[in-house]
């Protein structure tokens, strides 16, 4: 590992697979320091622990317990923390299961963990430590970014919008707009279009800590007097400080225009101080729906790119889909006949259509049911269109999985995961069996807790498990069923809702990854 200094940043190498050498920002790497030590702050389990040193983090991060702390603090209950070893000086084994939770726990709500192995994060590989965290993190900040949360966010829509025009944004530009909007209110002809070249000068933030600041807290534009950039970005961190909002960044950062940590300062300001005025007039807004996000999440922990945000309107110029078709079954999309952005203003939708009628041809390709499904559906966004062929192949994606752990060539079905959790229930000595994926036999949980056993014998602690009936215990168990399937390795999705209400598709996904785990072995 060695150090070097640029004009930009100050950066570090790191060794990666094969020998590969990557660089890491320092100004980062003591930001998330920083947030974490405040965040995490008080932790029973963490305990002495925290604060840590910018220096041990990479150290720190080894035994897997501190990153799932910071997931769930990004993504409450997300991890069931009676899963985790908690114990003092953890053997390689148990740290290996705290990773496994870490990495399958940040792919279920949307980090892309492709090649992130627990060995990686147990020797603190520098340049990948460092990337799962930065997409904990933001993923936690920008949670609160929507119009659900924040409905007096409408505000900031600009003439011709509608609400749904507004959901559609990433959150990224729903900040840019509200850093804006108050500059506006102040008077000032500064606008931002970024993170970065934008906020240099610190003028913007100037004028939006003074917008947002309650009267009483003393902030003051003193800095736009001050020439000197360097002098100025400090001033804009002391007013931020006076409202408990000096995070992430340092005057260097400002002046140098790092994107992750001005983003990441933003967030928090909007967070803490979102000052727009609530909502006078009732704004009907629909939420993402429990199936939406977690095909949403899917999609992100694969690294598609552009991020999916919105699960319609982010899939409607065909992109992602080819993408996801690609990861699906290598080679299988011709990127020639694939229109890339920019779109033109002319003309621009029917390209889009076009690669939306190839999606569909690939799905057939696939022998997917795509029965009154068109191109034109995607792009206008058609819902339960959308979700049919989306369910499709998240399910081709899964059972691809299997198929190539199998070792036959041959595609797996339903009822042969089916077959496989009931003998591996029977072998164990367990006396529970299920019939289908909507068995009954399902809601409370414990199935899939034995399921886990009978894959790796005494991961379950059966006294944790509620056996009342009720629904709090079922969902209870449920948490700790799918944080226990993670524990061994299993790549799940599904939330502990999907269990105790028995979607179909969900526990095909669940037993498929658990099936998946114990191929692995």
């Amino acid at each position: 590992m060695s150090a070097k200094k640029g004009t930009t940043a100050s950066v570090k190498t790191s060794e990666g697979h094969g020998g590969t050498v990557h660089t890491y920002s320092e100004e980062e790497q003591e930001a998330f320091v920083e947030w974490i030590n405040d965040q995490l702050r008080g932790d029973k389990d963490l305990g002495k622990r925290i604060p840590i040193s910018k220096d041990k983090l990479f150290t720190e991060i080894s035994d897997g317990l501190l990153i799932c702390k910071l997931i769930n603090h990004a993504v409450p209950d997300t991890i069931d923390e009676r899963v985790l070893n908690k114990g003092v000086n953890p053997n390689i084994f148990k740290k290996t299961e705290n990773q496994n939770v870490c990495i399958n726990s940040a792919s279920s709500i949307g980090c892309n963990v492709v090649n992130i192995g627990a060995g990686d994060l147990i020797e603190g590989t520098p340049h990948l430590v460092l990337g799962l965290i930065w997409q904990i993190i933001r993923i936690g900040l920008l949670n609160q970014v929507n119009l659900v949360q924040h409905p007096e966010l409408y505000r900031l829509l600009e003439d011709g919008e509608k609400i749904e025009d507004l959901m559609k944004l990433p959150p990224e530009q729903i900040l840019l707009r509200w850093v804006n909007y108050h500059l506006k209110n102040a008077g000032s002809n500064k606008r931002i279009n970024n993170f970065s070249g934008d906020i240099k000068d610190s003028e913007a933030y100037t004028i939006l800590l003074n917008q947002i600041a309650p009267k009483d807290k003393g902030v003051n534009t003193d800095a736009l007097s001050v020439k000197d950039v360097n002098k100025r970005a400090e001033l804009v961190l002391d007013n931020a400080d006076k409202i408990g909002c000096r995070k992430f960044l340092k005057p260097r950062d400002i002046v140098k225009g790092n994107p992750k940590l001005n983003l990441a300062f933003v967030a928090n300001l909007f967070n803490s101080f979102p000052a727009l005025d609530p909502v006078e007039e009732k704004i009907v807004i629909i939420e993402e729906t429990r199936e939406e996000k977690t095909f949403r999440n899917w999609m992100n922990s694969l690294g598609v790119n552009p991020f999916v945000n919105n699960l319609y309107g982010d899939l409607k110029s065909g992109l992602v889909l080819f993408e996801l078709f690609d990861k699906i079954q290598p080679g299988i999309v011709d990127w020639k006949r694939v229109t890339r952005p920019p779109y033109p203003k002319l003309g621009g939708n029917m390209k889009q259509i076009e690669n939306d009628n190839y999606a569909m041809e690939i799905g057939k390709q696939l022998k997917f049911s795509l029965v009154g499904i068109q191109g034109k559906d995607i792009y206008d966004e058609n819902k339960t269109l959308t979700l049919a062929l989306v369910w499709q192949m998240m399910r081709a994606y899964v059972l691809g999985i299997l198929t190539k752990l199998s070792g036959t060539g041959e595609k797996i079905q339903d009822a042969e995961i089916i077959k496989w959790a009931n003998d591996k229930l029977s072998g164990a000595g367990k006396s529970s069996s299920f019939k289908s994926f909507k068995d009954p036999a399902l809601t409370s949980g414990i199935l899939v807790c034995d399921v886990v056993d009978s894959i790796r014998p005494g991961v379950i602690d059966y006294s944790i498990l509620s056996h009342g009936g009720s629904q709090s215990d079922h969902l209870n168990n449920a948490k700790y069923a799918i944080s226990s399937a993670r524990k061994i390795g299993a790549v799940v999705f599904a939330l502990p809702e999907d269990i105790v209400e028995v979607q179909p598709k969900m526990m095909l996904t669940v037993f498929a990854a658990l099936m998946a785990a114990d191929l692995k072995k």
